[in-house]
């Protein structure tokens, strides 16, 4: 890559966030450190991006890869770990690692089209086959669940006041109420992610789709499908949300109604962030209720 790295839109919040505008700053430098150690031709970053930088690079070799330099937060922290737990089954292999940059070299995805390409009933086809692989026994250095929704409960009340108050008290306190009563009576606990939604699932050549981007937890079968039932990816409406709802505990033998009331809980409580709120969180826990 030549010239001067252009930043993607999507980080440009990292601004108003502390260590954020540092970390960007910082992100020439750290991508050359990357490319002298491992040898790498880099090309211009990928346009979506949220939480890292993602670049597309080949190897000595010709391996064709991605590197990703991720933005210091608790919940990608152990990212490395879950895709060497994983080990390519399902999911991307882990290349290479530098944890003091909070930097992954990964395998790519050709051609990289996303699981919400597909339509609706095709997707949860693949969701259905891609998942049980997928929920392996795990333990440290993985934040539990229950840690997770203690997170989420404590937040959530003060999220909601600074905000405004922006939806109805009884949504807030239905989530509040349905975490407390989740976390504390969960079945087998294996290694899910709760970032799994239909734009991280990629085509790829090794296997049909493989997922990338993982936000670890140790947690319940039950939980590891909240992200395909909220997300706007595969439909935003009533009936699309109930569709996966239905199809996925029913086909991947999980009980459904710990599946919806962790589908509110996590929803509400991802449902605010620094002041912004999402409205489509707020209308999927509405269809749910």
């Amino acid at each position: 890559m030549t010239g001067a790295l252009r930043i993607p839109d999507g980080l440009t919040w990292l601004h108003g966030v502390p260590g954020g505008p540092e970390w960007l700053a910082g992100l020439p430098g750290r991508l050359a450190a990357c490319a002298r150690r491992w040898s790498l031709r880099v090309g211009p970053p990928f346009g979506y991006a949220f939480a890292s930088l993602a670049v597309p690079v080949d190897l000595p070799d010709g391996t064709r890869a991605v590197l990703k330099l991720q933005f210091p937060d608790a919940e990608s922290e152990h990212e490395a770990t879950a895709l060497r737990r994983w080990n390519g089954d399902g999911a991307i292999r882990l290349l290479a690692h530098d944890p003091e940059l909070r930097a992954l070299l990964v395998e790519r995805c050709h051609p990289g089209t996303p699981l919400h390409a597909l339509p609706l009933d095709e997707a949860l086809d693949a969701v259905v086959a891609l998942l049980p692989r997928l929920w392996v026994p795990a333990g440290q250095p993985f934040m539990s669940l229950a840690q997770a929704a203690a997170g989420w409960t404590a937040r959530l009340p003060i999220t909601w006041e600074r905000a405004g108050r922006p939806y109805e008290r009884r949504l807030l306190d239905a989530s509040l109420d349905l975490l407390a009563g989740l976390a504390g009576s969960q079945g087998e606990q294996v290694l899910v992610n709760q970032d799994l939604h239909a734009a991280n699932v990629l085509r790829a050549e090794r296997e049909p789709w493989l997922v990338i981007d993982p936000k670890p937890l140790v947690g319940e079968r039950e939980f590891s499908v909240v992200p395909m039932v909220r997300g706007t990816e595969l439909g935003h409406s009533r009936a699309a949300v109930r569709r996966r709802l239905d199809r996925l505990s029913a086909e991947l033998g999980l009980d459904r109604e710990r599946v919806r009331g962790w589908t509110i809980g996590q929803t509400m409580a991802w449902s605010i962030d620094g002041g912004q709120v999402f409205t489509d969180h707020v209308e999927v826990v509405r269809w749910l209720e």
